[in-house]
C-alpha cells in the first residue's frame, strides 16, 4: 500500500511539472531576437519612427527586435507575412490605418481580424493642403469652388484607397462636391502643390508640416477630432461643419493566437518604449501625438474606424468585401 502511494505521489509530481514548464517557459520571452516588420519603404517617417521604436524596445525586452522593411501592397506584403507568421512573439508588425484600408479594399483576402493587434503608440491627423498664397483662405472656400466647377480641381493623395485618399473621399462628399483624385507617392505631393499639377493634397501631417512652418504651404484643416498644438490656428473639419474624423495612426501587430503573456510583455516594452526620451523627443520634433493604448483599448478603436473605413468605401464604391474568407 505504501509503494502505491509513494508511486501515485512520484506520478503526481511529474505531471505538476509538465504543467509549470510551458508557462515557465513563455515567461522567460523572449530568449531570441524579434523580428520588427515594417509595411513602408526605408527612409520614410514611418520607417524611421519604426525603427526607433524598436531599438528602444531592444533595451526594455533585453534582446534584438530587428527591423525588416516588407513594402507593397498598401500594407498587404507586410500583414500577408504577419498571418502567415508563427505565433510565438517573435513576428511583429508596425501597423498604421493601413491594416483597416488595405484589407478593405481588397488588397488582401482577410481583414484586420486575421492578426492580434498589440496597441498603439501614436497618431497624426491628416491636413487638407493648399499652396500659401493660394486663393482659398479657407476650407469652406475651396468647397464652394469646388462644387461651383465639378472635377476642375486635382487633390493629390497616396494611393488608392489609402488613408489620405479616404479622408480626400470624405471631405469632398461632406462638402458635396466633386475633385479630380490624383494619386501621388508622399515625397512628391508637395511639389506637385507648390508647382500647381495639384490644386491641393491630402496629406500625412508631419510630411508637408516644414513648409507650413516655412510659409510654402497652408493647412485649411485636419480631420482629427481635436487642433493639433503644432498649428493650433488650423481648425478641424468637425469645427467647419463636416462629419469627417479619421487620423493615421501606428502600433503593432502579431499573428492570430499569439499566448496572451506573450502579447502583454510586448505592449509593455511598447509602451514603455514610446514614452521614452528619445521617441518623446522625435514627436516633439516632427509634430505626431503620442498616444499609447493596449490590446483591448485597441482592438475597440480598430472596430470603430474598421466601420468608419467600410461606410467610406462603400459610398465610393470602393469596398471589395468578395475578397474576404
Amino acid at each position: 500500500m505504501l509503494k502505491r502511494t509513494f508511486t501515485k505521489v512520484i506520478f503526481a509530481g511529474a505531471a505538476a511539472t509538465l504543467m509549470v514548464l510551458p508557462a515557465h517557459a513563455q515567461s522567460k520571452f523572449p530568449t531570441k531576437s524579434i523580428e520588427f516588420v515594417i509595411p513602408f519603404g526605408a527612409g520614410g517617417g514611418a520607417d524611421i519612427e519604426g525603427r526607433l521604436l524598436a531599438k528602444e524596445m531592444s533595451k526594455i525586452l533585453g534582446k534584438p527586435v530587428v527591423p525588416v522593411n516588407k513594402p507593397g501592397g498598401g500594407g498587404a506584403i507586410t500583414y500577408t507575412y504577419l498571418t502567415n507568421a508563427k505565433p510565438d512573439g517573435y513576428t511583429v508588425a508596425w501597423n498604421s490605418t493601413s491594416v483597416l484600408t488595405t484589407t478593405n479594399i481588397g488588397n488582401t483576402k482577410f481583414d484586420y481580424k486575421a492578426m492580434d493587434h498589440i496597441g498603439q503608440v501614436e497618431y497624426q491627423p491628416m491636413p487638407f493642403v493648399v499652396k500659401a498664397d493660394s486663393k482659398w483662405k479657407s476650407f469652406k472656400d475651396f468647397a464652394a469652388d469646388c462644387k461651383a466647377n465639378p472635377n476642375k480641381y486635382k487633390i493629390a493623395f497616396a494611393n488608392v484607397g489609402s488613408a489620405t485618399h479616404l479622408a480626400a473621399i470624405a471631405l469632398t462628399q461632406a462638402a458635396d462636391c466633386k475633385a479630380i483624385m490624383l494619386p501621388v507617392k508622399a515625397p512628391e505631393r508637395n511639389a506637385k502643390v507648390l508647382s500647381g499639377e495639384a490644386d491641393a493634397a491630402m496629406h500625412i501631417f508631419t510630411n508637408p508640416l516644414k513648409l507650413v512652418k516655412a510659409g510654402k504651404l497652408k493647412f485649411l484643416l485636419i480631420t482629427s477630432s481635436e487642433r493639433n498644438k503644432a498649428v493650433p490656428d488650423v481648425p478641424t473639419a468637425k469645427e467647419l461643419g463636416y462629419n469627417v474624423e479619421l487620423d493615421l495612426f501606428r502600433g503593432l501587430s502579431v499573428p492570430k493566437g499569439t499566448p496572451a503573456d506573450v502579447k502583454q510583455k510586448l505592449a509593455d516594452a511598447m509602451i514603455k518604449a514610446a514614452n521614452s526620451d528619445s521617441f518623446k523627443a522625435r514627436a516633439q520634433k516632427i509634430g505626431f501625438t503620442l498616444a499609447t493604448m493596449g490590446p483591448k483599448e485597441f482592438d475597440e478603436k480598430l472596430a470603430k474606424k474598421d466601420a468608419d473605413i467600410k461606410d467610406i468605401m462603400k459610398a465610393a464604391g470602393l469596398y471589395q468585401s468578395k475578397m474576404k474568407k
